[in-house]
């Protein structure tokens, strides 16, 4: 098969390796598109290795259809056409997956569009309706509203009947923010989003990948029992915080991973996106957002693209299978 190998300071390169097998309870999946996260910016600059026995190579999510099956799966079959999420390994034409983080493509979903789905969906439903407990009527706050996981949030939960408000940087960003369901698109350029949330009624979860001079607006802009889930720091992984504001409105500050978490934790919580999300999705309530595709050998430039910041929605590879 082919993949793409990274190191420190050099592009990155496709090689050709023999094809990995599927152990017990994993899945083989011939990929047609894997998606492009930042965490794959992360890990190619040191910062972010995969878990214990997860592939060195880059993708924690893909698209495709199931080449084989390894002992003890059973409701997976050859031909099966699936999305899945990955601990690592995806920017190849064949990756394995353990069968509880593994998902069929939603009805009138591309194999394109399906790839946009694992890191963003599960990310959303694990952090914002799990961790933060998101209800119904409730105001949420997602910085990067133009990013995948933004553009997932904003429809997610207005498919839910929540409020949304989301930064961007630009106002095609913000317009994109507001026709995906946004209430208020809020450009972080030229507003200053805790006087532009604050006018709203403030705030009851904030779903924040900023970080740094970040957190303590969002603690200000919660209402009273407020919650704020970090899932990244784009602008540094340390705050100075007002503890006085947090204990006063009883809020809660907490952050979290994805990739680290077990096989049954992602199984879990691929149940529930597949009880809850997948007929959103085939409701056309929400939509995968392609900012734009690149075939696999051409993966540096789907990572300047992502590194730019000018994308709206999710870069995908291709693999032409």
């Amino acid at each position: 098969m082919r993949k793409i190998i990274h190191g420190a300071d050099t592009p990155l390169t496709l090689a050709v390796v023999d094809r990995p097998r599927p152990g017990r309870g994993e899945v083989l999946i011939r990929v047609a598109a894997a998606g492009v996260n930042r965490p794959d910016l992360t890990q190619r600059a040191g910062f972010y290795p995969p878990p214990s026995g997860a592939p060195e190579t880059l993708g924690l999510e893909v698209s495709g259809v199931i080449e084989n099956v390894g002992p003890g799966v059973t409701r997976w079959h050859e031909g099966d056409e699936v999305c899945a999420l990955l601990a690592g390994g995806g920017y190849a034409t064949y990756a394995v997956a353990h069968e509880g983080s593994v998902l069929p493509v939603p009805k009138g979903l591309s194999l394109v569009e399906a790839a946009a789905l694992p890191e963003t969906v599960f990310t959303v439903w694990a952090n914002v309706f799990e961790t933060a407990a998101l209800k119904p009527k409730e105001a949420l706050l997602v910085h990067g509203g133009a990013s995948g996981i933004g553009t997932t949030a904003i429809q997610m939960a207005k498919a839910h009947g929540a409020r949304v408000f989301a930064t961007a940087g630009d106002e095609a960003k913000v317009k994109l923010c507001e026709k995906l369901g946004a209430e208020r698109g809020i450009n972080y350029r030229t507003e200053d989003f805790e006087n532009v949330v604050d006018g709203l009624g403030g705030a009851d979860v904030v779903l924040d990948m900023i970080g740094g001079p970040y957190v303590q607006k969002n603690l200000n802009v919660l209402n009273a029992h407020g919650r704020c889930v970090i899932i990244a720091f784009q602008q540094g992984a340390h705050a100075e915080v007002n503890l006085m504001r947090l204990m006063l409105k009883r809020l809660t500050l907490t952050g979290a991973t994805l990739r680290s978490r077990s096989n049954e934790e992602k199984a879990r919580i691929a149940s529930e996106v597949e009880r809850v999300v997948w007929p959103w999705i085939e409701a056309g309530k929400v939509k995968p957002v392609i900012d734009s595709t690149f075939p696999l050998a051409e993966a540096e430039g789907a990572h300047a693209r992502l590194q730019s910041g000018a994308h709206a929605g999710k870069v995908i590879l291709t693999t032409g299978a």
